[in-house]
């Protein structure tokens, strides 16, 4: 199942939903399962629906398998009602042309992006990585405030002139746990979705001359999307990763040679230490799948396409 976090603009305001992907049409989650509560004949179908599958994405995935469950009902009943409209009137479905399509969660609980691919910490260092990178998958906090969806035009910083694009997938965490052993880490992971982690190559090599960091280097730009596509319906061992520039193809990769599995990823954090509903994990970029790597590097005006089979395409334009 793919779900999507969009705005639809209605007489009191804008207001922001969860819909399923059908297609080229967004099913309202809320609505659509409130009318199917509505259908068979339960008394207050909308205070049901608002508390079983809510219209925001961390909340949503706060309620777990009943907002899953939520929602492919919804779906169900998108499909077979003759209805337009829910019990109080609310659109069921929506083309992608009348909506504002989100980031899947537009302000994550919290965002860390590790860096678990061999070939790019190769490139990146021009050197094999240090021993600690091979016994745990390191990572930086990010920040969930600087979160941006497809479409979406990247206003470069101003103290930055030396602009990359970093071809990534993430995992969204859908259950909240700690100590979770790596065996059942899958049971935590709600979906996944692809991440262009932005970077100004120029402040990021000075920050990180003081070995800490980076930060101002990454921290004003982060891109998902489009879709969140759930763990059961995915597999990032075998998926075919591709960045465009313009729609010239400059990196393609697979998650499957990821170093550390997000499996690992999922176990190394929660030491000491609780996930929850909404927390993003970022795999790291694959070999060869940046500018820094390539050495060249994006221009204002440049359009950056990636695509992950099964997940879709994520595209941005940077100035």
């Amino acid at each position: 199942m793919k779900l999507a976090s969009f705005a639809v603009e209605t007489p009191v305001g804008t207001k922001r939903r969860v819909g399923v992907v059908d297609d080229d049409e967004l099913v309202d989650v809320t609505t659509a399962y409130a009318g199917a509560l509505d259908a068979e004949g339960e008394a207050d179908p909308e205070t049901i629906a608002q508390a079983h599958a809510p219209p925001r994405m961390v909340e949503f995935l706060q309620r777990g398998d009943r907002a899953m469950a939520a929602a492919e009902r919804a779906h169900e009943y998108a499909s077979e009602a003759d209805a337009e409209t829910g019990p109080s009137g609310g659109q069921l479905r929506f083309e992608e042309a009348e909506v504002n399509l989100l980031a899947p969660v537009p302000r994550p609980n919290s965002l860390r992006d590790f860096m678990v691919f061999e070939e790019h910490v190769k490139n990146a260092m021009g050197e094999d990585p240090p021993d600690v990178w091979y016994e745990m998958p390191v990572y930086y906090k990010s920040n969930a405030d600087s979160v941006v969806g497809t479409g979406e035009t990247i206003q470069w910083p101003a103290y930055s002139d030396l602009m990359d694009y970093e071809l990534e997938i993430a995992a969204v965490v859908g259950k909240r746990g700690t100590e979770i052993p790596a065996e059942q880490a899958d049971e935590y992971i709600a979906g996944y979705t692809i991440f262009n982690d932005f970077s100004a190559r120029d402040i990021q090599g000075q920050e990180m001359e003081a070995r800490l960091g980076p930060a101002k280097g990454k921290d004003f730009a982060n891109a998902f999307g489009p879709y969140l596509i759930t763990a059961d319906a995915f597999d990032p061992e075998s998926a075919q990763m591709r960045a465009e520039v313009d729609g010239e193809t400059w990196s393609e990769g697979t998650p499957g040679e990821m170093y550390h599995s997000f499996a690992d990823i999922v176990a190394h954090v929660s030491q000491s230490e609780t996930l929850h509903p909404g927390d993003i994990l970022g795999s790291g970029t694959v070999g060869e799948g940046c500018g820094l790597e390539l050495g060249q590097f994006l221009e204002s005006g440049n359009t950056v396409s990636l695509h992950v089979d099964g997940i879709g395409t994520l595209e941005n334009t940077v100035e």
